[in-house]
């Protein structure tokens, strides 16, 4: 039995590349945050579905591991906690789009520049840090198919049909991770959130942006199978801001997951 929060890892060979498959689309339910469930979701055919190995661990701690969810859910101070905790490599996720700006001005030809420079940037990311071989976990800030939910939720049929070209032959071998955190919140409380703390390019967002990026997450995990999965609700908690929650949810990790599972703390409502 691993567990994510060990103090040592042992060197292991290095990360596999397999296939991606193709686009997909969003008409998103709701992923059930139910206190104390731990089930396993039903499989689907979605890019990291088809491209990934089933995953199998042996008593070995996860070597790649992604926090993801939307903006403002808490990922970034999770993901720097965590890899102090467990010495893992950061790959951080791009802060620096120059067209990100025009984006959320919704300036025309912006989605479409905004969209090829994440996919560009990210997945270079990922290849020049999954290809150091080097003892230890790598913990990721965002998982590739972010990518391809966003070029989903803001490009045109035709730039998507342009995009979706770039991202098959820059992704397609990529591995999968051995483990993703999903951050999940209901929309007004990361609207809250965002208002309480948006940078200025962030206060363009419009409400009705926010929810349809949080539909279209838990769409697309609700049907995620590439790797082991914990789902976390992050609505009634913060732990960003009280550090009580913080260590409820660092208590979790300490336990191993299995295909999908969910964690709500006791007490959140």
């Amino acid at each position: 039995m691993f567990y994510i929060l060990a103090s040592l890892y042992r060197p292991s060979s290095p990360l596999k590349c397999a296939k991606t498959p193709p686009r997909l689309c969003y008409n998103p339910p709701l992923i059930p945050a139910t206190l104390g469930l731990h089930e396993t979701m039903p499989g689907n055919d979605s890019s990291a579905a088809k491209r990934a190995r089933i995953p199998q661990r042996g008593p070995q701690a996860p070597r790649f591991i992604v926090i993801e969810g939307p903006l403002r859910v808490g990922k970034t101070t999770l993901a720097r906690v965590l890899a102090e905790r467990l010495h893992a490599r950061r790959i951080y996720d791009c802060e620096d789009n120059p067209f990100l700006a025009d984006f959320y001005k919704a300036k025309p030809g912006s989605a479409f520049r905004a969209q090829m420079y994440f996919l560009i940037d990210r997945q270079k990311r990922l290849r020049e840090a999954l290809a150091v071989e080097a003892p230890g976990p790598v913990l990721s800030d965002f998982l590739m198919e972010k990518d391809r939910i966003f070029a989903n939720l803001n490009l045109d049929d035709a730039e998507l049909k342009l995009y979706e070209r770039y991202y098959e032959s820059l992704t397609a071998d990529l591995p999968a991770p051995d483990l993703v955190i999903y951050l999940q919140a209901k929309p007004e409380v990361l609207r809250a959130r965002i208002a309480k703390k948006a940078s200025r390019d962030e206060s363009h967002i419009s409400p009705e942006y926010i929810e349809e990026v949080a539909r279209a997450y838990e769409h697309f995990f609700f049907r995620y199978a590439a790797s082991d999965l914990l789902v976390i609700n992050t609505s009634d908690i913060d732990f960003v801001e009280r550090s009580d929650d913080l260590q409820l949810l660092l208590k979790r990790l300490q336990e191993p997951v299995k295909g999908t599972q969910y964690f709500l703390p006791l007490g959140a409502e």
